[in-house]
Parts: C-alpha cells; structure tokens; sequence
C-alpha cells in the first residue's frame, strides 16, 4: 500500500494549517470559524493555481503533495 511519507502530511498539514489561519485573520476580532475543509480546500486551489500553474515556481507535487494512483 502506497502512503504519503511523513514529510508530505507535514507539509499538507503546513498548507492547510497556514491557510485556515488566513481565514481566521479576515474575520471580526470576536469571530472565529470552525475548521472547513471545503473552505480551505477552495483557497488552497486558487493559491496552487497561481504558484504551480501561472507563476511556475514550484510543482503542484511539492506545494500539496499527493498519491498517484
């Protein structure tokens, strides 16, 4: 069974963590939001189109690594 090393979930962890956290900071100071994988995963999908695919600095491999399959 093929699985990501520990190194990619870390680093799907940074992404998905750092964005939430970007969420967080366009909110009122006295709202919060409950962790939306949907949310961050529409954000991770514009910032990948803009890093990976327009500005080419780095695969879409290495910005959210996933599993061929």
């Amino acid at each position: 069974m093929i699985k990501l090393t520990k190194q990619q979930i870390r680093r799907q962890d940074f992404v998905d963590n750092n964005i939430f956290e970007l969420l967080q900071r366009f909110l009122p100071q006295s709202k919060t939001m409950k962790w939306d994988i949907e949310a961050i995963g529409a954000v991770r999908d514009a910032i990948r189109e803009q890093i990976v695919n327009k500005q080419k600095v780095m695969s879409e491999e290495r910005f959210y690594p996933y599993l061929k399959i």
